[in-house]
């Protein structure tokens, strides 16, 4: 079994709880690419079986999130569900966040929260951040395509769309926003609506996978989430380079989507004319 579920993660449930229950479904290993926190929910793309090597292929697609904000206040974790740190009385109007929110669209620099899963000398930062272990994080650049302020939902909460690039952190965007308006914020809700190729209209719920009588029809086929060129091997090449008989064929060099007489097999780049399969799904 080989392919992609898109599982639209409920609120309140981890993302290893999440694969757990597509593990047991299809009852062979399964992985998921960008980890949903808890509090979060929307789409959790997971690879089923040998799928989840194609992963490496899908980082740098594009996600879209819409996210509510509420200022006033900040956090430890910087959303709702952590300690208070610090209030004020500034709360910006409408205008006052569409007024900075272009200082944050493009490549920026941003510091991610202490509670994320960074990794800091072989240990998960927010597993340092609740054994109360002082230590630094480093800013990292991230990519924003696209930052909407959609509505006021209440008096000091707004709703955002958010359209970027893989490692943003929303909290932190949220604490940023704040800052620029010269006011304190938070996350308060966070959907992620698309990953890539996945999104809202091909995901399936939780409970729907798991109350399915026929699992199969929800899988996403695995060459469908990646767009190189094909690449289709005769039945004699494609034994060669599997038994590691590495002939130049004349193919030009790249990387491609690679067919054994029509069957996906993987992904494999070409240098010199050789070709060498990095991905194996089969």
């Amino acid at each position: 079994m080989t392919g992609f579920i898109n599982i639209i993660k409920p609120s309140g449930v981890s993302s290893a709880y999440a694969v757990g229950g597509v593990k047991k479904k299809f009852n062979c290993p399964c992985g998921h690419m960008g980890t949903l926190d808890p509090m979060a929910d929307g789409v959790l793309p997971v690879g089923v079986g040998k799928a989840s090597r194609l992963f490496q292929y899908l980082l740098e697609k594009e996600k879209t999130y819409v996210a509510r904000f509420i200022f006033g206040y900040t956090t430890d974790t910087l959303d709702i569900t952590g300690q208070t740190t610090e209030k004020t009385d500034k709360v910006p109007t409408l205008e006052d966040i569409k007024q900075v929110l272009p200082k944050f669209i493009g490549e920026i620099e941003q510091m991610p929260p202490k509670y994320s899963a960074k990794c800091i000398n072989g240990k998960r930062s927010y597993q340092l951040a609740r054994q109360g272990v002082e230590f630094t994080l480093k800013p990292k650049t991230v990519t924003i395509l696209d930052l909407q302020c959609l509505s006021q939902i209440s008096e000091n909460e707004f709703e955002f769309r958010i359209d970027c690039k893989g490692g943003t952190y929303i909290r932190s965007l949220a604490r940023d926003i704040a800052l620029a308006t010269g006011s304190l914020g938070v996350m308060s809700k966070l959907t992620r609506t698309a990953c890539g190729v996945f999104n809202m209209q091909n995901g399936v719920t939780s409970q729907e996978l798991f109350d399915s009588v026929n699992p199969e029809q929800y899988l996403i086929k695995a060459d469908s989430v990646i767009n190189f060129e094909k690449l289709n091997l005769t039945k004699m090449q494609a034994q060669k380079i599997l038994d590691g008989v590495y002939e130049n064929y004349g193919f030009s060099d790249g990387v491609y989507r690679v067919y054994n007489q029509g069957d996906f097999i993987g992904v494999g780049t070409v240098n010199d004319g050789i070709l060498r399969i990095n991905s194996y799904v089969r």
